[in-house]
């Protein structure tokens, strides 16, 4: 599968339904997961006024940590607070302290319009925070091994919408290497005119890889788990070697 192929948008969806079988059946992705919104928790600006909302919500777990966050994806669920697409919020303007998307920037095939978007709604000195696979060496080998969307390290980078789009009309889209590519390859020099990159934290996640992700088995309990944890703390320090997340803050500029 290439990242510009075609597939219908309701494959989203029907992700979230399987990855919620897994989510039960998995405590230590939980607990993985966990960790994951902590991180980003700790990156929220709360001396920003506005709401603190996700895009692209999946199963909402990240209220479990910030519940005050208001969760959202394309598709309506009853354990989302709203339906939202990213091309085209329904929130006025500025109304946004932080908004975060988890595993969605590799999802947005146009990445100009929705950051048009994001500063329409975000709050003078408001972020967004992503967080989303880092193709180091690890990276690259794990996700072209064991997952279904496509690297896309060597594909084009889209940027812009075509005359015309539709936000609705988006479809399904993925590119795993594209945060890579964007923040810390700096592949698209002068495209993030009005924000500050305030961070950029390629970090090793082994720990969630043995996890077997949502599809996966898992490997060990959770003494194994905490030595794997152990083990991502020191591997972080060669990113490029062994980095397969990637945090991101973007601040928009006053």
């Amino acid at each position: 599968m290439n990242a510009g192929d075609s597939l219908p948008v309701g494959q989203h969806d029907i992700e979230i339904q399987a990855n919620r079988q897994a989510w039960q059946r998995k405590p230590q992705l939980r607990a993985v997961y966990r960790g994951f919104h902590e991180l980003i928790a700790s990156r929220l600006d709360r001396t920003v006024r506005g709401q603190i909302v996700e895009l692209g919500s999946g199963m909402g777990s990240i209220k479990e940590v910030i519940p005050d966050c208001v969760t959202t994806d394309l598709f309506p669920n009853p354990w989302l607070d709203r339906q939202e697409n990213a091309y085209r919020l329904s929130y006025g303007d500025g109304g946004i302290s932080n908004l975060i998307l988890f595993d969605v920037w590799h999802h947005l095939r146009y990445p100009a319009a929705a950051l048009s978007e994001f500063r329409r709604v975000l709050a003078p000195g408001g972020r967004v925070i992503i967080f989303d696979p880092a193709i180091s060496w690890t990276g690259r080998l794990i996700y072209g091994l064991f997952h279904h969307e496509p690297i896309a390290m060597r594909q084009p980078l889209t940027w812009d919408a075509p005359p015309g789009f539709r936000p609705g009309d988006a479809g399904y889209f993925a590119a795993q290497g594209a945060a890579t590519r964007v923040f810390w390859r700096r592949e698209a020099p002068g495209r993030l005119a009005g924000w500050e990159l305030c961070e950029v934290t390629p970090l090793a996640s082994f720990e969630y890889f043995a996890t077997g992700g949502f599809s996966g088995p898992q490997i060990g309990g959770p003494a194994a788990f905490r030595l794997w944890r152990r083990l991502d703390r020191t591997l972080s320090r060669w990113p490029n070697l062994f980095a397969a997340r990637i945090l991101v803050v973007l601040k928009k500029a006053k």
